[in-house]
């Protein structure tokens, strides 16, 4: 063997060695990279027809009243409570109410409405209960001890009771539900939230992070906050549901949303004394709820792994293998 040359005993082949060293190490191969979300999301088919639901729901609240117009007030009583036919044009698709008006129209102009509450109160609730939780858990002691006996406060008495109170004393209207709401669920993130700066607190980066002088602020918009997000935005995706549901119960008994504006609990107590002759005025809105509802909890489950370092190789997985490997560790994987 010639000097700067190295002979493998399996492939008998040449090598250059590096600086005449036999033991250098080869190249090191590039990390993986994590996987795409959009990649991760279409592995699941559940969870993937989820945001294909949640998509489109969102789609016609935002652009939907542009589309229809005032189709979901026209009234026409010659048309009066008409079975859904393909024979009524477009929008008399999912029949008409008692009053002749699109039940296809009203639920595009209802989707805008029951939405239009549900997603300000949830990001209300997110933005206001986390700050206060990341802040009090960061810092512990009394500000801990004070901001955790206020939500116990606020939690002992059900959502849904102080919104039925308070609308009665109050006006109902889409900003009053929208307040409630938003105040009722501030214990939720602030708990969340809380929990997980205090855990996040004794960490060594954050230890280094304040030994270097850097303010408390910036430490818990920096290193706390990104890893704390996605478990917030996980329970702000389940306590969507929540919210839109209170306020469908709330425009069920009478005291959400008033006409002439529209929601979809409101066309379920509409069209319940309707509902042995005319049932696709309560069954429609009713899906409506039910499909919209369990979107959101199938994407938040997915997403409560997919967000997981620890969880998100089971997505990986082809579908045949995800049951069988349930119990298998990461390492293990190919």
């Amino acid at each position: 063997m010639s000097e700067g040359r190295i002979v493998t005993e399996e492939t008998e082949e040449e090598v250059p060695a590096a600086n005449g060293r036999e033991d250098a190490p080869g190249p090191t191969p590039a990390p993986k990279s994590p996987p795409r979300w959009w990649l991760l999301l279409g592995r699941d088919r559940v969870a993937a027809a989820g945001a294909v639901v949640l998509t489109v729901v969102l789609l016609v609240a935002l652009f939907g009243r542009l589309l229809i117009g005032d189709r979901a007030q026209r009234q026409d009583l010659d048309a009066s409570l008409r079975a859904p036919s393909l024979s009524d044009g477009f929008y008399g698709l999912l029949g008409t109410d008692v009053l002749g008006r699109s039940v296809l129209a009203r639920l595009i102009d209802a989707a805008g409405t029951t939405l239009s509450v549900a997603v300000p109160a949830v990001l209300c609730s997110l933005v206001i209960g986390s700050a206060i939780g990341l802040w009090a858990g960061y810092h512990g002691g009394r500000r801990e001890s004070v901001a955790m006996r206020v939500a116990d406060v606020i939690l002992s008495f059900p959502s849904l009771l102080i919104a039925v109170v308070v609308l009665y004393v109050f006006s109902p209207s889409a900003l009053n539900i929208v307040l409630i709401l938003a105040v009722a669920r501030i214990p939720v993130y602030l708990r969340t939230s809380r929990a997980e700066a205090a855990e996040l607190r004794s960490r060594l980066f954050v230890d280094a992070a304040r030994t270097f002088g850097t303010p408390s602020r910036q430490i818990i918009h920096r290193h706390i906050l990104p890893i704390a997000l996605p478990t917030l935005l996980t329970v702000a995706t389940l306590d969507f549901c929540f919210v839109m549901l209170t306020e469908s119960s709330l425009s069920f008994l009478g005291i959400g949303i008033q006409p002439p504006d529209v929601s979809w609990g409101l066309m379920v107590a509409q069209g319940r004394q309707y509902l042995q002759t005319a049932w696709w005025i309560t069954v429609l809105p009713g899906l409506a709820i039910v499909l919209t509802t369990v979107s959101a909890t199938v994407l938040a489950a997915w997403a409560r792994i997919a967000t997981d370092p620890a969880q998100r190789w089971r997505l990986t997985l082809p579908r045949k293998r995800r049951g069988a490997s349930a119990a298998v560790p990461p390492e293990m994987i190919p």
